[in-house]
């Protein structure tokens, strides 16, 4: 499928302005002694730092470098258009505009360096590191000063009282699940029916698997 080529006005005043502004470029350095292949090359130079500085505004965003380096060869275009308008005798090129000349490829290189491997802020911003938040310190306690001794009055030791052993508990104080109760009454009931005695307690506890005092406070529950 072809595609159909449309003149765009733009495009085509894009190409007229930087033909006439490479001619500018290359007239001015020729006038300035850089002749033959060096002249060529002038105007090759100033268009790439101008492409470099505003593709770094395009993608990184404005920044102090680009601007200062598109506004560099932006003057060093505009300059030699103006130059070679008739304001300059190209024959009789003043001296400080041939040591400018002379000087452009260093500095041209020292800023298409610059603008290739210098970082912007933000971007160093984001690389950085955050700093660790600082952690509140409590304040450690100051130590009270430990109390005088107060001196007590000498009195006669009183022979200790020997302690009494503490009453066991009832078996009807004892807290016995309901649970139990009905199943130890229907294991006694079973037994008088078997043996036509009374169940005992021994018997009781054997039968339940349950702890002595726990067997005498379900025998007191079931008397």
């Amino acid at each position: 499928m072809r595609t159909a080529l449309r003149p765009d006005a733009v495009l085509v005043q894009a190409v007229i302005a930087g033909a006439l502004s490479f001619a500018h470029l290359h007239d001015l350095a020729a006038a300035a002694g850089q002749d033959g292949w060096k002249a060529w090359a002038y105007p090759i130079s100033v268009d790439l730092l101008f492409v470099a500085a505003w593709r770094r505004l395009r993608t990184d965003g404005p920044s102090r470098l680009a601007w200062c380096w598109f506004l560099i060869a932006l003057a060093a275009s505009l300059g030699a258009n103006i130059a070679t308008a008739g304001l300059l005798d190209l024959s009789d090129v003043p001296a400080w505009l041939r040591i400018l000349v002379a000087g452009w490829p260093a500095l041209a290189f020292l800023g298409g360096t610059l603008l290739a491997h210098t970082p912007d802020a933000p971007a160093l911003a984001a690389q950085a590191p955050d700093p660790a938040p600082e952690v509140a310190r409590e304040p450690e306690p100051v130590p009270e000063p430990d109390p005088e001794p107060v001196a007590l009055p000498d009195r006669e030791e009183t022979p200790a009282l020997p302690v009494a052993d503490p009453a066991p508990a009832s078996p009807s104080a004892i807290p016995v699940p309901a649970a139990l109760v009905d199943h130890a009454r229907k294991v006694a009931a079973d037994h008088e029916h078997r043996t036509g005695s009374r169940i005992d307690t021994d018997t009781l506890r054997a039968r339940l698997g349950v702890p002595p005092h726990l067997a005498d406070a379900v025998a007191a529950q079931l008397a």
